[in-house]
């Protein structure tokens, strides 16, 4: 029987309503915290409390929770045209106006942008694409997908069975045949103590190489990589790990795709993460940023080496056999059109590069602590892990549920973030003021501080 749990400020009947990434026993028992609005970076709930929004929703919420002309734009559209689809030769304009901004905006040279509705949904279009463009080149057998373990691409089974988080797997058969896992990137927790960064690269190129010979390399289709590692604990490739990936997969024929989700959109301090790099990726998936999470949309972009044999491919077969009712729709076309016009206006990069050294400085003077292992970021994301012996890196077990405890503590205190695991991680709207950053800082100070006292450290 479904147990009903009303929300105390709005008496509201939660029974009907399930929660993804949730614990469905748990959320029965604690119900839920009922967002009522949003002004600048904070958000208030129904029992009244506001707060700093310290995660941008799910890294997404860019341009905070009041930028009037996203709405205005919205608005203006569905009066004019709510909806179009965009298969069989219609479209719309802000369609058009968004794939060619897009292209022109591009970290290194693309062709054309498909829309879709979410970044799992791109990335499931990523992996649909790569096989399709093997077998138009004549190469049907290259369908394996190699990620990375703790990489997060996406819900899908195509785009979960990509992500390399057993939470993420477990209960659903997952992952797929055909998708591989190698070494996330850790400097934290997977280099040795006696070894660099470049060191640490090359060996992480060597364990690709050798997992690509292993397999054949004329099995694999392509190789997925977020720039900066988000969800699976906003961890930044070691100097070097990227020339070492893009050498091989050249050299075995395997596409690669940026996963621009979180990273894109000024997140890491430059347009997209893939400018730190140098990566030249085959394909681009991006969404979240693209529209400041006003309205749902996502883009794959591909490079004209790649559109050329599927353009070629969709003759000889009769069609493209691939897309979803809301891919393209104008509204969100819109949205993201007047966001990036935002962006531009504002130099949103500049801004996060002008801010991120509060956030980046002010949260590694907290590794001190004694429950801080590391503290890892770039530009306007970063995490902080927390481990019970600093010297062995030791982690604490998941029931201690270190992770979340701080973040109740940090949310008591007008903040509020995610923990993921025995990682707290941050990712504030990039229009942060230097003072909501600040006070980001000062509250998980005292969090720590106050877990700290309850382990008696």
């Amino acid at each position: 029987m479904n147990q009903i749990i009303p929300n105390s400020a709005s008496g509201r009947d939660i029974k009907f309503h399930a929660h993804p990434q949730t614990n469905f026993r748990l959320h029965e028992q604690v119900g839920p915290a009922i967002v009522d609005s949003g002004d600048g970076v904070r958000i208030s709930d129904t029992d009244g409390q506001q707060l700093i929004d310290g995660m941008a929703g799910l890294w997404c919420a860019s341009l905070g929770y009041s930028e009037r002309r996203l709405v205005e734009v919205a608005h203006a559209q569905m009066l004019k045209l709510p909806y179009i689809q965009t298969f069989a030769h219609r479209t719309s304009e802000p369609v058009i106006d968004l794939a060619e901004a897009l292209i022109a905006r591009a970290p290194s040279p693309m062709s054309k942008a498909l829309f879709q509705a979410s970044g799992s949904e791109a990335v499931d279009t990523a992996i649909k694409l790569s096989w399709f463009y093997h077998a138009a080149i004549g190469k049907p057998e290259k369908r394996k997908i190699i990620g990375r373990q703790r990489a997060y691409h996406g819900t899908t089974i195509a785009s979960a069975s990509l992500t390399g988080l057993p939470n993420m797997h477990n209960g659903w058969g997952l992952p797929l045949p055909g998708f591989l896992h190698v070494s996330c990137p850790d400097t934290y927790r997977g280099m040795l103590a006696d070894e660099t960064e470049e060191a640490y690269s090359a060996r992480l190129g060597e364990e690709l190489e050798a997992l690509i010979l292993r397999e054949g390399p004329e099995t694999i289709s392509a190789f997925f990589a977020e720039p900066v590692m988000g969800t699976g604990g906003v961890v930044v490739p070691p100097r070097g790990y990227f020339d070492h990936v893009q050498r091989i997969l050249r050299k075995y024929e395997i596409l690669f795709v940026a996963d621009e989700v979180i990273c894109g959109f000024g997140r890491t301090g430059a347009y997209w993460g893939s400018q730190l790099y140098g990566l030249e990726p085959d394909m681009l998936t991006c969404a979240k940023g693209l529209s400041s999470a006003y309205f749902p949309i996502s883009a794959l972009m591909m490079t004209d080496r790649v559109y050329q044999a599927v353009a070629d491919f969709t003759a000889q077969l009769g069609g493209f056999g691939h897309g979803y009712t809301y891919g393209g729709h104008p509204v969100g076309a819109a949205v993201a059109n007047e966001t990036l016009k935002i962006y531009d206006e504002i130099d949103i990069c500049g801004q996060v590069r002008a801010k991120a050294p509060i956030l980046q400085d002010g949260l590694r003077a907290l590794a001190g602590s004694s429950i801080v292992g590391d503290v890892r970021g770039i530009g306007l994301m970063a995490a902080v892990e927390f481990v019970e012996d600093k010297a062995e890196k030791r982690p604490f077990a998941p029931a201690a549920g270190i992770g979340a405890k701080v973040a109740d503590a940090v949310k008591a205190r007008g903040v509020l973030l995610r923990a993921l695991g025995p990682t707290l991680v941050f990712s504030p709207p990039l229009v942060a003021a230097p003072g909501d950053i600040e006070a980001i800082v000062a509250a998980v100070k005292g969090g720590i501080e106050e877990v700290e006292g309850q382990l008696g450290r």
